[in-house]
């Protein structure tokens, strides 16, 4: 009688993202990658009734930009999951979603200098 709560438990985390996803895949377009940055949109449709893992990540994006790992490290699920729910609240019209933004590129030295020295000469 012991093992059927530990059966029962592995039972609900293998069904469970298969449930919150609908049974769905990940989306072919590769829209979000673990450094995507998402936040709610201003314009977020009011009346619609949403699931609780999507109201989860709504009540986190609310707050500003997060990145799809730190989404799914708060919410506990699965990268697949989180970027299967993001996918709809996106289409949605719920959330936005962009590319990070990109490193800075170095610049030159000379041009450095350049900029010190005529910082030097007006400012003494």
């Amino acid at each position: 009688m012991t093992d059927e709560p530990e059966l029962e438990l592995e039972a609900t985390e293998l069904v469970r993202p298969y449930v919150i996803t609908n049974g769905r895949e990940l989306p072919g377009d590769n829209t979000f990658t673990m450094i995507t940055l998402v936040a709610v949109s201003d314009e977020a449709p009011r009346a619609r009734v949403l699931d609780p893992e999507k109201l989860r990540v709504m009540e986190l994006c609310a707050g500003g930009f997060l990145a799809v790992a730190e989404i799914a490290a708060h919410t506990g699920l699965p990268m697949g999951v989180v970027k299967i729910l993001l996918s709809d609240l996106v289409e949605d019209g719920y959330l936005l979603a962009r590319a990070p933004v990109p490193r800075a590129q170095l610049v030159e030295r000379e041009l450095l200098e350049e900029v010190l020295h005529g910082l030097r000469a007006r400012f003494g």
